[in-house]
């Protein structure tokens, strides 16, 4: 019915112009004549200025030629402009009833602007069906991630409940040791999350990142040497405006990470300036990554091998909280091969701060 109503609206306005514009230039002859013969007087016995009958006859021929010629006009422009307005509101319709596939059709891309409307409707469908995917991945994500502490915590809780298993300092560590990887992956994904819309909290201050990097070594030190690691650290005096808490958590989810995957060797910590950055590079001595999870290893949840990750207790999460830190001082992290064939991942932080500031002073009210 709108699409009737359109069309007809569409027809009549340019009939109208059409009549309006034959009119005038009728009219308009006569004006102009008049006038002209008023200054320049033409011979005597001159013609009159009055129209004769085949004057009207011939004006009315013209004016419905033109009139046909403005409706057929209309009638195709009409087509050309309804067809991507229509395929526009079926997309609509169909969205709102929750098909998210649904994608308009441009048609005849001669008109600019209805072919880009269409580009940009299909744009923010594709976005909105790539968000409703991401959240279902997401949330099927930490069910399962919370899903084995949990279990693990009643089934144990329960055993100690009915009796099946004694009270002990090693249950209650490997009791503790669940709500410590359960309180990990809640902060991890509280981090991510306030990344991804823009509200991490940072409280930034005039840091010593050589010292933030030598605090996040000794945390991990231990656990480094018990599993076969050695730490090579080399750094230099940098004072930057920077969250310290939030660079040290960064580093320590890189050494876990290297703790978790890679071949037991040497770890080497290195900080240097690039230009107007600060590069804070941790490298390995391998396996590395493969080319096709290089592209994807900042995603949240994301594996290169599940089974191993399950093995080591890894969630997924460490490198997309890397990656939410450096954002969220306006800096970024990236990965590259070594000349060892292990894995270097670099945090890259711009010198200024100033990216920091104005994120910390954004987001601190409202977290």
């Amino acid at each position: 019915m709108r699409r009737h109503r359109l069309s007809r609206q569409i027809t009549l306005s340019m009939s109208f112009v059409v009549a309006i514009a034959v009119l005038m230039v009728f009219v308009g002859s006569f004006i102009f004549y008049s006038i002209y013969l008023t200054w320049f007087p033409p011979p005597p016995d001159p013609p009159t200025l009055l129209p004769e009958a085949p004057d009207f006859i011939l004006i009315a021929i013209f004016l419905l030629l033109g009139l046909v010629i403005a409706i057929h006009a209309a009638l195709r422009l009409t087509r050309r402009i309804l067809a991507p307005l229509n395929s526009l509101a079926e997309g609509a319709r169909k969205i709102a009833a929750g098909d998210l596939t649904a994608r308009a059709v441009a048609g005849d891309r001669s008109l600019g602007e209805t072919a880009q409307l269409v580009d940009d409707f299909n744009a923010m469908a594709q976005r909105l069906e790539d968000a409703a995917e991401s959240m279902t991945s997401w949330n099927a994500a930490i069910a399962h991630e919370l899903r084995t502490p949990l279990t693990i915590l009643r089934g144990r809780l329960h055993g100690l409940t009915d009796g099946v298993f004694e009270p002990s300092d090693e249950l209650f560590r490997s009791l503790l040791a669940q709500v410590e990887n359960l309180s990990r992956l809640v902060d991890d994904l509280r981090v991510v999350t306030l990344s991804d819309s823009q509200r991490l909290d940072l409280h930034v201050e005039p840091t010593d990142l050589a010292n933030e990097v030598a605090q996040a070594v000794d945390a991990m030190r231990p656990a480094l040497d018990g599993a076969g690691f050695s730490v090579r650290t080399t750094t230099q005096p940098v004072t930057l405006p920077c969250d310290g808490a939030r660079i040290r958590q960064a580093l320590l989810a890189l050494l876990e990470n290297a703790r978790r995957y890679a071949t037991p060797g040497v770890i080497e910590i290195r900080m240097s300036l690039e230009k107007a950055d600060v590069v804070i590079a941790i490298e390995d001595e391998g396996p590395g990554l493969s080319a096709e999870f290089a592209a994807q290893a900042f995603d949240a949840f994301a594996r290169a091998e599940p089974s191993r990750s399950r093995q080591f207790g890894g969630s997924g999460l460490g490198l997309s909280v890397v990656r939410a830190i450096a954002e969220a001082h306006g800096g970024h992290a990236r990965y590259r091969t070594s000349e060892k064939g292990g894995s270097v991942f670099e945090i890259v932080l711009p010198l200024d701060g100033a990216a920091a500031d104005a994120n910390a002073a954004s987001c601190a009210p409202k977290v």
